[in-house]
């Protein structure tokens, strides 16, 4: 019979030699495989054919019920029968949960008892669970890296089992965890403050638009020389040639060639003056993602998907710019909404789009609108940028706070 080794003798047994050391840690800390104090439980999923293992009050989760630190309230649910009848096992509130496929490393404390599924493994240790939650948090990436799959990324059990992790004393896994939750209590406390200014970006935008642009009611069609989308014919692909631009291309309301398809020069050449974008046109998004306009800003040659209008503003009539501006009005979306058809892909018809009104005032009104529209959206822009880097910050401060805990520097 083989002899149960003694939580001591399976710690020793469990030590990383020094040359796999990945660092040094301080006195009192040892490195040891996360086999040597974690027990890892599979789930299950019961038969999806048997109507009697499901809509039960077992809650049953997957990847997908992970959302930060909480499991999701739309969480499956199984009955008594679904476990007794699957490899699924019931974790209790407080145990530790490890994803061990889709996204290798997450891991989750169950604040209520949950089964699981197969993606999910249930953590026995006698460690601080808190403890072990942050360090898979830390290493989620290097979990990820170590795994494979064509279709699904998973990490083999063994892998896992094999991955060296720094120990500590019990009471300073504890106030470690302590100084950890504390610092990112004040991490969430400033991300909250952070969400709250960039909540107020996009309406305040709306208001400057709504306040500055101003005039008689004019349709499209009577401010442009032509209103065309694009070539409706699949075009011909090419390694090398006259970018192709679609709506993925242009989705952040500018235009982006670093990653286009391409189409041949003859077939380029083709095409009618007024599928061809120049310098001083404006494109419009029609299908899908509608109502996005987009400053054509450049002398490169390039065609685009049909999915957009090409707008030939009448220089004599309005300024490109205010064109632009006065595109991305709440009304003037709202006006293309209501003319959109389709169930499953919006699409905003070229006709119904050349009849959208917009106002018009002199081209006088119009060079100042544009003007003071630079002035103060390029202000709001400046603060985007800041909420943008203070973001960056957040999320480095906080790996940051985790690499240094788990070297013993926290």
């Amino acid at each position: 019979m083989k002899k149960q080794l003694t939580p001591a003798e399976q710690l020793a047994k469990a030590q990383v030699p020094k040359e796999e050391q990945p660092y040094q840690l301080p006195q009192g800390w040892q490195w040891v495989r996360l086999g040597g104090i974690c027990q890892f439980i599979g789930g299950g999923t019961p038969s999806k054919k048997n109507p009697a293992y499901w809509q039960g009050d077992i809650p049953w989760a997957s990847i997908k019920d992970i959302k930060g630190n909480h499991l999701t309230k739309t969480i499956d649910k199984i009955t008594k029968a679904g476990v007794e009848n699957s490899s699924t096992q019931v974790c209790p509130a407080g145990s530790l949960i490890v994803a061990t496929r889709i996204e290798p490393g997450k891991s989750i404390i169950a604040d209520i008892d949950t089964a699981i599924n197969q993606d999910l493994k249930y953590v026995i240790t006698d460690e601080n669970v808190q403890f072990l939650h942050w360090f898979f948090h830390s290493r989620q990436h290097w979990f990820e890296m170590q795994s494979s799959g064509s279709t699904v990324l998973g990490i083999r059990l063994k892998t896992m089992e094999n991955t060296p992790f720094p120990l500590p004393p019990m009471e300073k896994q504890q106030r470690i965890v302590q100084r950890i939750e504390s610092l990112f209590a004040k991490l969430d406390a400033a991300e909250v403050r952070l969400n709250a200014v960039a909540a107020t970006f996009a309406p305040r935008k709306a208001v400057l638009l709504r306040s500055a642009i101003h005039g008689k009611l004019t349709t499209l069609q009577d401010m442009c020389k032509s209103i065309f989308d694009g070539d409706h014919m699949p075009p011909p692909k090419v390694e090398e040639g006259v970018p192709f631009l679609v709506i993925a291309n242009v989705h952040t309301g500018k235009l982006d060639f670093s990653q286009t398809r391409y189409v041949p020069q003859s077939y380029y050449d083709k095409l009618s003056t007024t599928r061809k974008p120049e310098k001083g046109d404006v494109l419009y998004t029609l299908v899908g993602s509608y109502g996005i306009p987009v400053l054509v800003d450049t002398d490169q040659a390039f065609c685009f998907q049909r999915h957009m209008g090409l707008l030939k503003p009448d220089h004599s009539k309005v300024e490109t710019k205010y064109l632009w501006y006065a595109l991305q009005l709440q009304n003037v979306f709202q006006q293309a909404t209501a003319i959109a058809k389709g169930t499953a892909q919006l699409t905003v018809p070229i006709k119904g789009f050349r009849q959208l009104h917009i106002p018009l005032p002199p081209l006088p009104e119009q060079r100042a609108i544009v003007a003071q529209l630079d002035r103060l959206l390029a202000r709001e822009h400046q603060a985007a940028v800041a909420v943008t880097r203070a973001r960056t910050e957040l999320r480095r401060l906080r790996a940051a706070i985790l690499a240094r805990a788990f070297r013993g520097e926290l």
